[in-house]
This record gives structure tokens, C-alpha cells and sequence, in this order.
């Protein structure tokens, strides 16, 4: 049997970062993946992810984020590649919306830079969009979005030049915890460690089922439309975004890399299941609810469709993360939940991770993702 420090489960977004930090530490890691690197199978391919830094859903995100920043720009610099497109961010709808009040707020605690627009003012100063006058939009600077297959693709190989080994089209099939390590039993081999990392997005649930209550997968669907004017759509002229609007809360990108602007809705069709259950295939009606706000708030966005792609939330119960060690084993670690909208934390959610695998506590403020809250 193979022995490591930390064997790593699931490396996508969160765990390609974790193994990256890990080895970074001098730790011998293991990262294990089912599918390819990176691939379409989760929740982290479809070319790009928003980083926003004024987090509506809580403040208390934004320390967490601004770490991220920093750390996306150390994985460029080592790297050698730009990760992080800082288009700037918009958060847009009603002045009494969830997301414009939270955006607020944020900005507020943390005495974040910004600048609140009327919706006439941002269909004057967007032309790809166009919003009712008495809608508020608040812009932020510093955040935009992430190439995030280049992301994983980075944080693997930084791994691998600090010494680890990952192993993709491996699928785990059981594992063991006590106080002397784990054991992990794939379908090609077997493999010991003292610590173990479990980043299996919506595969945890099954993988840990101490948790599995705590996790729901949900599929989600992007589209991507070709504008019928593209010089409004590229990433000079539009910032990424987030709308909530009386047909639900939406977000999306500029032009980046493959034709069309990407858009999708959160929580699109509140369709859940297990990741076998849920339809990986967009539909006509799919494309449908989308279509339909684009030409209500961003009417020269919706030329030809040229591309829709399905992905999967992972949703806790309160939608806030799960960073924390497993209920009856302190050596095992776990990194869940990030229900839609994880990604632009995972440079920092890695540290979390390898700071809890290697001592046991981190210096993050995580009080709000452990599991007692749910107790």
C-alpha cells in the first residue's frame, strides 16, 4: 500500500487548490479524481467564474475573498498565465433587493470602494445593458472573473512541481478513519495517509455520509448568446454581473474566449438529485428561461444561442460553505457546500483546507462554515 501525508478526494476547483497548498508545505500528497483534469463533470468547468468582493449573501465573506485576490495573483505570478480578468462587478435591481442591500452592506463593513448608479446610469454607461431608471446598481472594481479550467489546470501544476501525485479516472470506493491515519480504496489500488481532504462536490454527500443531509445537488445551466452588437459585450465594456430581478437572481460575464456572453440563474429550475439522477443535457426550455431575461435586461445579447453547458450546485441548507474536520474524525477534513457560488474562493479555501489537514486550526474567520451551526 502506497503512503502519503494527506490523500486528497475530488481535485477540481477546491481540491487542486488544496493539493497545491499542501505540497506547497512540504506535505507528500495524494490527490485522487474520478473523472479527467479538469473536467465537465461538477461544478467548475464553463470557461470562467465570477470573483466578486462586496459578497451580498454576507459580509462575512469578504475577508475570505480579498485573501482569494491575493492568492490568484500569487498562482499568475508562479504560474506564469493570467487567471483573474478584473472587469470590475456589477450588483443590479431594485433598490430594496436582497442583492443590492447586501452588496451595500459589505461595502459598507468593510469600507470597500464603489460607486452606487441609477438604472438609467447603467444603461448609459453599459450599453449592453438596459434596466428600469429606478433599479440601483452598485460597481465595484476589483472584482471580475476567473479562467477558472486554466485555475485548476495551474494549481495542479504547481502541485506537481512541489512533488505531488494525482491520479485522474480513479474512482474512490471506500475509505477508513482512525487515530493512527486513513486508508483509501479506489478501484485501481489502495492507499494510506495520516490526514485525508474530502473535496468531492456533489459526490461528498455519498463519499461522507455524516454529512450527507447537510448536501443537496442541484443542476444548474449556462448559456452562452452572440450579441447582435459584440463591441458592447467585450470585457473592456462589460463588467461581470449579478441581477435580482422579479424573474430571479441572475449573473454573467463578458465575451471571453468562445463565442457568445455567458449568463445563467441561480438555482435555474431548483431541479435536485443525485449527480447520476440529474439531466447533464440542456433543453429547449432551458435555453427558454434564459433567453427570456436577456431580452427583457440585456435585449442586444440575444442573438443566436452558440453554446449551453449543464453544471451542479452543491447546496448546503443555509448556503454557506462547509470548512471544518469530519464530526468523528479530527483527521479528516472537509471542504463542501459551496452552493453556486464557491469557486472565486477556492485559492483561499485551499489554505483553509491544508491549514487544517497540517495543524489541526486556521487563522481564517470560519466560525460560520463549521458544522455546528447545524446542530
Amino acid at each position: 500500500m502506497d503512503t502519503y501525508d494527506t490523500i486528497v478526494l475530488g481535485v477540481g476547483g477546491m481540491g487542486s487548490a488544496a493539493a497545491y497548498h499542501l505540497a506547497a508545505r512540504g506535505q507528500d500528497v495524494l490527490g485522487i479524481e474520478r473523472y479527467d483534469i479538469p473536467h465537465a463533470q461538477g461544478s467548475s468547468h464553463g470557461i470562467t467564474r465570477i470573483i466578486r468582493v462586496p459578497l451580498f449573501e454576507d459580509s462575512g465573506y469578504v475577508p475570505l475573498v480579498q485573501r482569494s485576490l491575493e492568492l490568484w495573483s500569487d498562482l499568475e505570478d508562479s504560474y506564469g498565465r493570467q487567471l483573474l480578468y478584473q472587469t470590475g462587478t456589477i450588483d443590479f435591481g431594485p433598490p430594496d433587493s436582497e442583492v443590492v442591500r447586501g452588496s451595500e452592506r459589505s461595502c459598507a463593513v468593510h469600507d470597500l470602494d464603489h460607486t452606487t448608479l441609477t438604472g438609467e446610469e447603467l444603461t448609459a454607461r453599459s450599453g449592453g445593458h438596459d434596466v428600469p431608471d429606478d433599479y440601483r446598481a452598485i460597481y465595484q472594481p476589483d472584482g471580475g472573473f476567473l479562467h477558472s479550467d486554466q485555475c485548476i489546470v495551474a494549481h495542479v501544476s504547481e502541485a506537481h512541481d512541489h512533488g505531488a501525485t494525482i491520479r485522474a479516472r480513479e474512482e474512490v470506493t471506500d475509505w477508513t478513519a482512525d487515530e493512527s491515519g486513513v486508508e483509501v480504496s479506489t478501484d485501481r489500488g489502495e492507499y494510506a495517509a495520516d490526514t485525508l481532504v474530502m473535496t468531492a462536490g456533489a459526490w461528498t454527500g455519498r463519499l461522507c455520509p455524516a454529512v450527507s443531509e447537510y448536501l443537496t445537488p442541484e443542476r444548474n445551466v449556462l448559456g452562452w448568446f452572440q450579441p447582435t452588437d459584440p463591441a458592447q459585450f467585450d470585457r473592456e465594456n462589460f463588467p461581470v454581473f449579478v441581477a435580482d430581478v422579479p424573474e430571479g437572481n441572475f449573473y454573467g460575464f463578458p465575451t471571453f474566449e468562445v463565442p457568445g456572453f455567458k449568463f445563467g440563474k441561480h438555482h435555474h429550475r431548483e431541479e435536485t438529485g443525485s449527480p447520476e439522477e440529474l439531466n447533464r443535457e440542456p433543453t429547449r426550455e432551458d435555453e427558454a428561461i434564459l433567453r427570456s431575461f436577456a431580452e427583457k435586461y440585456m435585449p442586444a445579447g440575444t442573438g443566436p444561442t452558440m453554446r449551453l453547458s449543464a453544471c451542479m450546485y452543491t447546496n448546503t441548507p443555509d448556503r454557506d460553505f462547509i470548512l471544518d474536520v469530519h464530526p468523528d474524525h479530527p483527521n479528516v477534513v472537509l471542504g463542501a457546500g459551496f452552493s453556486g457560488h464557491g469557486f472565486k474562493f477556492a485559492s483561499a479555501v485551499g489554505e483553509v483546507l491544508a491549514d487544517l489537514a497540517v495543524d489541526g486550526r486556521t487563522d481564517h474567520p470560519t466560525g460560520m462554515f463549521e458544522l455546528s451551526r447545524f446542530e
